[in-house]
C-alpha cells in the first residue's frame, strides 16, 4: 500500500460516518469527504488535466485544500502546492518551472493568470464538485510523481522537490511511528498545508479515522481557541509558533487540558521556549521531530519534556523505522548527515546537476553537519549548506545575495543567519558599498521589491575593508558570522 489511491480506498472502506474534517465551524463526515474525492477526478477531466500533470493551489489551509492534497494523486495527477507568503515573481517561476496548466486559489490571482491556462476559484471549485460524477481512485504506479514540493534553491532560483506516492505514504506511517495518532484523537492542522510540516498527518489521520480540525490562518489565540472548544488532542507546529501559543496561553488562559500530544519541527527549537511550553501545556508529550522537504521525518525525539535537563536534551531523536542515519566524516567527529529511506526524494524537478549533488546513491545529503552517539541519537552541531532557517522558512543565502548584487551601490556583499530570540535566526548581510550614501532602509527597501518579506535582511553591517576571503577566493561566511554566535552551544539556533 504505497500509493494515495490504495490509502484512500481502504480509509474509505473503514471510516463512513464520523467526522473526518472540521473547518470554520463546518463538520464534514468521512463518508462526505471520500465522495467529494470522487468527484475531483471529473473536474480535472473537465478541466483538460492529463494524467501526470501538475495542479497548483494557492491558498490558506481549508477542507477544500485537504482534499485535493489527498484527490489529486489520487487520480493520477500531481499537486504544486505555492508558498502564501511567496512574491508574484516567486510564484510566477515554481508555476512555470513545474508546468502547472491549472491553478485552484482562494485569492485573487492577479497576473498568475497569465501564467496559467485556467485559474479556479475555490468558490467556482466548490460548484463545480456538486455537479461532479464521482469517479473511481486511479491505479498508479508507487514510483509516480504525487507531489512537486518547492523549497529555497542554492543557485537563487527555488527547487522542486519530487515526492513520489511511496514517499508521502511512508511519511505517513513514519509519522505513525514517530508520533502515534488513534482514532478517538482529534488532531490540529494548524501549520501551513503548503509545507511539509502541515500536510504531514493528512494521510496518517485518513488512514486511522482521526479527524482533523483545521485551522485556516494561525494566530495563537486562534489555535488555542479552537483547542479549547474542539478538545483537540495532538498537533504539530514549527517552534515560532509553540513560543506563541505559550505566551498567548500565560496571558489568557483556555482549557487545554485534552492535548496530549505538541511535537515541532522545521527548525530547532530554544530550551528556555520549551520549558515556559511545557509549563503552560502540563499533560502533553513534547516530540521533536527532524527532517526536511526532500524527507519530511527522519528522526524524532521522544517524550523531550523529560529530557530537558538530561544530556539527550540538545539530540533531535534517533531514526524513524525504515529510516537510516549515517555520518558522512571521520568516526566519532562530527559530519554531515546523510539521509536513505522510502521517504527520500529520488530527484529535483528539472536540475539534474543539483540533484547529482544532494542525492548519491540513494542517501540524501541533508546539509546539517551532526554526530551520533553511541545510543543511535542525533546531535546537530552546524548547518553546511549556505541557508538559514528562520521561523520555519528555509531561506538561501544565494537567493538574497542575487538581488543585493543588483543594486548598483553594492560592490560586496554576504549574507548568513544570526541569532533571534523569537525566530530562531535571521537575515543578515554584510555590505562593502560601492557608494556610501547607501543605507540600511535603502537597501531593504530595494530587496523588498524582489523578495517575500521573511527573507529581507534584518540587519546590515557596512565595512570599507573587503570581505575576507579564502585562498581560492571564497567569502569566509565562517569568520564573519562568529561573534553574532558566541557563546552559543551550536551555529544551529
Amino acid at each position: 500500500m504505497q500509493t494515495f489511491s490504495e490509502t484512500l480506498t481502504r480509509a474509505e472502506s473503514m471510516h463512513t460516518d464520523k467526522p473526518a474534517l472540521v473547518c470554520n465551524g463546518h463538520e464534514q463526515s468521512f463518508r462526505e469527504f471520500f465522495d467529494r474525492c470522487h468527484r475531483v477526478g471529473s473536474i480535472l477531466d473537465e478541466l483538460g488535466v492529463a494524467s501526470g500533470e501538475r495542479v497548483a493551489i494557492l491558498a490558506a489551509n481549508s477542507d477544500i485544500y485537504a482534499e485535493l492534497y489527498a484527490a489529486i494523486p489520487s487520480h493520477g495527477r500531481s499537486i504544486l502546492p505555492l508558498n502564501t507568503r511567496w512574491s508574484l515573481a516567486e510564484l510566477t517561476y515554481a508555476i512555470k518551472d513545474g508546468g502547472a496548466k491549472i491553478l485552484i486559489t482562494d485569492r485573487d490571482p492577479g497576473s498568475l493568470i497569465h501564467s496559467v491556462d485556467h485559474v479556479l476559484s475555490t468558490a467556482d471549485y466548490e460548484l463545480m464538485v456538486n455537479d461532479a460524477e464521482p469517479l473511481p481512485f486511479v491505479d498508479v504506479n508507487e514510483d509516480d510523481l504525487a507531489g512537486l514540493f518547492y523549497t529555497g534553491g542554492t543557485t537563487g532560483k527555488s527547487k522542486g522537490v519530487m515526492l513520489s506516492h511511496r514517499n508521502i505514504v511512508s511519511n505517513a506511517m513514519h509519522s505513525q511511528f514517530t508520533m502515534p495518532l488513534v482514532g478517538h484523537d482529534r488532531y490540529l492542522l494548524a501549520a501551513p498545508m503548503f509545507h511539509a510540516a502541515g500536510t504531514l498527518s493528512v494521510l496518517q489521520c485518513l488512514s486511522l479515522g482521526v479527524t482533523q480540525i483545521i485551522l485556516p490562518t494561525f494566530s495563537p489565540d486562534a489555535c488555542l481557541d479552537l483547542i479549547e472548544t474542539e478538545l483537540c488532542t495532538a498537533t504539530i507546529l514549527v517552534p515560532t509558533m509553540i513560543a506563541a501559543i505559550t505566551e498567548a496561553q500565560a496571558l489568557n488562559p483556555r482549557s487545554i487540558d485534552s492535548v496530549r500530544m505538541l511535537a515541532h519541527a522545521a527548525s530547532p527549537i530554544t530550551t528556555e521556549v520549551l520549558k515556559r511550553a511545557c509549563k503552560q501545556f502540563p499533560n502533553a508529550e513534547f516530540i521533536h521531530v527532524y527532517g526536511a522537504t526532500e524527507t519530511t521525518v527522519v528522526t524524532a525525539l521522544r517524550s523531550e519534556h523529560l529530557l530537558i535537563e538530561t544530556s539527550l536534551g540538545k539530540s533531535v531523536g534517533r531514526a524513524s523505522l525504515g529510516v537510516s542515519v549515517t555520518i558522512d566524516g571521520e568516526p566519532g567527529r562530527p559530519g554531515e548527515v546523510l539521509v536513505k529511506g522510502p521517504n527520500v526524494t529520488s530527484s529535483y524537478w528539472n536540475k539534474p546537476e543539483q540533484t547529482s549533488e544532494s542525492i548519491r546513491n540513494g542517501w540524501y545529503r541533508t546539509g546539517d553537519i551532526g554526530y551520533l552517539n553511541d545510543d543511535g541519537y542525533l546531535f546537530l552541531v552546524d548547518r553546511a549548506k549556505d541557508m538559514i532557517i528562520s521561523g520555519g522558512e528555509n531561506i538561501y543565502c544565494s537567493e538574497v545575495e542575487d538581488i543585493i548584487y543588483q543594486n548598483s551601490k553594492v560592490l560586496e556583499a554576504t549574507v548568513f543567519g544570526i541569532p533571534h530570540p523569537h525566530w530562531g535566526e535571521q537575515v543578515h548581510a554584510t555590505i562593502v558599498p560601492r557608494d556610501n550614501s547607501l543605507t540600511e532602509n535603502e537597501l531593504i527597501d530595494f530587496c523588498r521589491m524582489y523578495l517575500s518579506g521573511y527573507k529581507l535582511p534584518r540587519s546590515i553591517a557596512f565595512q570599507e575593508n573587503e570581505l575576507p576571503k579564502s585562498g581560492p577566493g571564497k567569502v569566509l561566511k565562517r569568520e564573519l558570522r562568529a561573534p553574532y554566535w558566541a557563546g552559543h552551544e551550536s551555529a544551529i539556533n
